[in-house]
C-alpha cells in the first residue's frame, strides 16, 4: 500500500497521523528528516542520501587527497549495500555478504581521520548506528528509499507545474486519488480498468462501499 498525504506542514504530526503512536513492527526507511523521529517503529536511514553526502565531499574539497581516499572507499560500500538486496543470492549468501559489507563500513567509519568533512560523516554513522544497519539484519528491508522517491517524483513535478492544491479539499482529494492509484498498481491491478469497473458498479448502486470493490482479491487483474 502507498499512502500519500498533502499537507500545509512538514511537521511530525503528518507521519504520526499515518503510523499512530502505538509501537509497530517493521522498519521505515527515511531520508533523516527530523519529522520521522516520532515514528513508532524502527528507522533505517536511506543510503542513497548518505551516498550523495559522501560524494559531495569530493566536490567541496577537490584538492584533498584524504577526502579522495575516503570517498573512494566509502562510496562503493554504500552502493554495494544498496544493490545487495536485489542480487540473486540465497539467504545464506546474502547475510554472509551483508555482514562483510557492514564490517567494512564500520572499519571505514572507525578509521583515524584528520579532515573535518570526514569527521562529519563518521560522527553521523557513529551516533546513529541503530538506524543504519537494519538492511543487513533483514533482507526485506531496503538500504534506500528509492521506491518512495520514484513514486513521489511525478506528483511533485505535477504540483510544481500546477502550483499545487489551493484548498484543503483539493489537497485531500489529491491525497486520496494518489493513494488509491498507487495502491492498486502495487497490488497488480491496472488502475484505469479497475476504477472503471468500480464506477460502473457504483452507477448501478451508489450505496455500495467502494473500498472492497476497489481492492477485492476477486476483482479481475490485468
Amino acid at each position: 500500500m502507498s499512502i500519500f498525504q498533502f499537507r500545509d506542514t512538514r511537521s511530525s504530526k503528518v507521519p504520526r497521523a499515518v503510523f499512530g503512536q502505538k509501537p509497530l513492527p517493521g522498519v521505515v526507511v527515511v531520508d533523516r528528516y527530523a519529522a520521522y523521529n516520532k515514528t513508532p517503529c524502527n528507522i533505517q536511514y536511506c543510503y542513497s542520501h548518505l551516498l550523495r553526502e559522501v560524494k559531495d565531499l569530493e566536490k567541496q574539497f577537490p584538492d584533498s587527497d584524504e577526502i579522495k581516499t575516503f570517498v573512494s572507499t566509502m562510496a562503493p560500500l554504500l552502493c554495494l549495500a544498496i544493490s545487495l538486496r536485489n542480487q540473486r543470492l540465497s539467504d545464506k549468501q546474502f547475510y554472509r555478504k551483508a555482514v562483510k559489507v557492514k564490517e567494512q563500513i564500520l572499519a571505514t567509519i572507525n578509521s583515524p581521520a584528520q579532515h573535518g568533512g570526514i569527521h562529519h560523516i563518521q560522527d553521523l554513522f557513529a551516533e546513529n548506528e541503530k538506524r543504519l544497519y537494519h538492511w543487513a539484519d533483514d533482507r526485506r528491508v531496503p538500504a534506500d528509499n528509492n521506491l518512495a522517491e520514484r513514486d513521489l517524483r511525478p506528483t511533485v513535478i505535477a504540483r510544481k507545474v500546477s502550483f499545487g492544491s489551493q484548498s484543503d479539499a483539493g489537497a485531500k482529494t489529491r491525497s486520496t486519488l494518489m493513494t488509491v492509484l498507487h495502491s492498486l498498481k502495487n497490488r497488480g491491478f491496472d488502475p484505469a480498468s479497475q476504477l472503471k469497473l468500480v464506477l460502473d458498479q457504483l452507477a448501478n448502486d451508489i450505496s455500495l462501499n467502494p473500498f472492497p470493490l476497489l481492492f477485492s482479491r476477486d476483482s479481475p487483474r490485468h
